[in-house]
């Protein structure tokens, strides 16, 4: 049996296929595309017309993949952007009469239990709390607990898109919007500063685009050689606050020169590092761990309870 599983993010829509044995899932093939649903309509609560055209497109090709594969059973997931459109539901329609692709919209709480059942399949907690942080474009999700219980989770509506709209018109940005982000930030997320007071997170995992190119930016500065199919990887705090001021610093041209970014982050990599920044503030960790799985192995992981082992060669 194969299955494929479709998370459309407000930036990015992923595409992962995997055939289901009886110990484990063989991952067949991964794919993700910037489609950027969000542009120009996540800050009027509409999915604009060039980004319909965009992902009608990618989910065609997607089709394509999932017949050429043999796919026998698809599970697809839409998140904030179209959560929170009003024309979201109508996308969902037409891409189910175009592809015959279901497609459920989910809520942020939801994403957050699947977002943490993908950690917990990436690395093994065990007693010891840890914050889960997944930056999404239109939404952020903060998850905090164990390998065993999930304490707190909430879903904010503040994701990169959405924060690059409201504090990034100027490039660099200058301090004065930096500041007047922190001070957003300490409003917004006051129940997550609480919920880490009364649950003390001794680590934090970071699942997204954004701690993927953080840590890639890190490799290449350190000149370290990147594990094959490792699902964690330890980005230390101080080098993370040195990339995290030289993000600060520079305009798009120059950051796309720095070793290791990716061009579909460039735009959103500031303000989504300006978030980790103010959360790591509040948590005495001396190291950020990336987790390369997050909602898409949750939903598999939730299903068939098997770890999810390496490409077919």
């Amino acid at each position: 049996m194969r299955r494929a599983v479709i998370d459309l993010g407000t930036n990015t829509f992923h595409l992962f296929i995997v055939e289901i044995n009886d110990k484990s899932l063989t991952s067949l093939y991964r794919e993700k595309i910037a489609v950027k649903i969000g542009q120009n309509g996540i800050s009027k609560g509409r999915i604009a017309k060039d980004a319909i055209k965009r992902a009608l497109h990618t989910l065609k090709v997607f089709k394509t993949v999932i017949d050429q594969f043999g796919v026998t059973e698809v599970c697809g997931v839409a998140t904030s952007a179209i959560r929170n459109a009003k024309n979201g539901q109508e996308l969902i329609d037409e891409i189910k009469s175009t592809t015959g692709i279901p497609i459920d919209i989910i809520s942020g709480d939801r994403e957050a239990e699947l977002i943490f059942k993908g950690v917990r399949a990436a690395m093994d907690m065990g007693n010891t709390n840890h914050l889960a942080m997944d930056i999404g474009g239109g939404s952020v999700e903060f998850i905090i607990g164990n390998q065993q219980d999930i304490l707190w989770k909430q879903s904010f509506e503040i994701g990169a898109q959405r924060l690059l709209d409201k504090f990034h018109k100027h490039d660099p940005m200058p301090k004065e919007s930096v500041d007047d982000m922190f001070t957003f930030f300490k409003a917004e997320l006051s129940e997550l500063l609480e919920a880490i007071t009364k649950h003390q997170p001794e680590a934090i995992v970071g699942c997204s685009g954004t701690f993927d190119t953080l840590c890639e930016i890190y490799r290449k500065e350190q000149e370290i050689e990147e594990k094959g199919n490792g699902t964690t990887y330890n980005l230390p705090i101080k080098h993370y606050r040195d990339i995290h001021r030289e993000l600060l610093i520079k305009n798009k041209a120059q950051r796309l020169e720095i070793p290791g970014m990716v061009s579909m982050r460039v735009d959103m990599i500031v303000v989504a590092s300006c978030l980790i920044s103010f959360v790591t503030e509040y948590l005495p960790v001396d190291e950020i761990i990336a987790s390369s799985y997050a909602l898409k192995e949750g939903l598999l992981y939730e299903k068939e309870r098997k770890p999810i082992a390496q490409e077919l060669s």
